[in-house]
């Protein structure tokens, strides 16, 4: 109960932040068994890079993302090997697909330029996740982890980034 009104609580939070009606607002449910310490991985501004943290060809161990220039803090654990992608100018992250079972075993991020960022081991039950709105992007991550990533939502929105000009990020 107490994680849903978190879920509540986010949802509420990216509303105001993008200023945009509910339509321009969606999120993919959580996926995996949802077991550990809840996180959300947010920032300001737009996402410009994903870095995923992969031990042995296996489970998902640490998400990190960046916004404008800055990375947020690691969740989960660096452990293994980690899989990192820069989004060029207007690129945004429109698709995550993967397989879940206990852990999330596996992640692809995809961009609306058609360039992906794959990590983990393809097993599992498949998952998609995608925005409502067709020009909807990644805002946001929550869900668990617990050694491991345990599940994951994505939260998505059209976002105007007061920190963004002609292309160029604001420093």
């Amino acid at each position: 109960m107490i994680f849903l009104l978190f879920i509540a609580l986010l949802s509420r939070t990216a509303l105001a932040y993008v200023g945009q009606d509910a339509e321009s607002y969606s999120f993919s449910q959580h996926v995996g068994t949802g077991l550990g310490l809840s996180y959300a991985i947010t920032g300001t501004g737009r996402i410009t890079g994903v870095r995923v943290w992969e031990a042995n060809n296996n489970f998902i161990y640490g998400i990190q993302l960046r916004y404008g220039y800055t990375w947020t803090d690691v969740t989960g654990l660096k452990l293994g090997q980690k899989q990192e992608i820069i989004l060029f100018d207007d690129e945004a992250i429109v698709a995550i697909r993967g397989k879940y079972a206990f852990y999330i075993q596996s992640v692809v991020f995809t961009t609306n330029l058609g360039r992906s960022l794959f990590a983990g081991r393809p097993v599992g039950h498949s998952f998609n996740m995608y925005p409502e709105n067709e020009n909807g992007e990644l805002r946001f991550i929550s869900g668990r982890f617990h050694g491991a990533i345990t599940s994951m939502g994505a939260h998505w929105a059209i976002v105007t980034d007061p920190y963004r000009t002609n292309g160029k990020y604001l420093q």
